[in-house]
């Protein structure tokens, strides 16, 4: 997913944007949507969020 994709999901989840960076703003997401805060922290192994819209550029 496009950076500028993102920034809009971001914006429907009423996230400020600002200077973010794509990690960041993923993270960001999550918490909005009420699931597992780990966009490329290292536990993608762990997290049990297979089904998750990141998985295929977290691992």
């Amino acid at each position: 997913m496009k950076l500028e994709e993102i920034k809009e999901m971001a914006k429907q989840h009423n996230i400020k944007v600002g200077k973010l960076k794509k990690a960041d703003l993923v993270r960001a997401i999550q918490a909005a949507e009420n699931n597992e805060v780990c966009f490329e922290t290292g536990t993608a192994d762990i997290c049990g969020q297979d089904a998750c819209l990141w998985r295929e550029v977290c691992v």
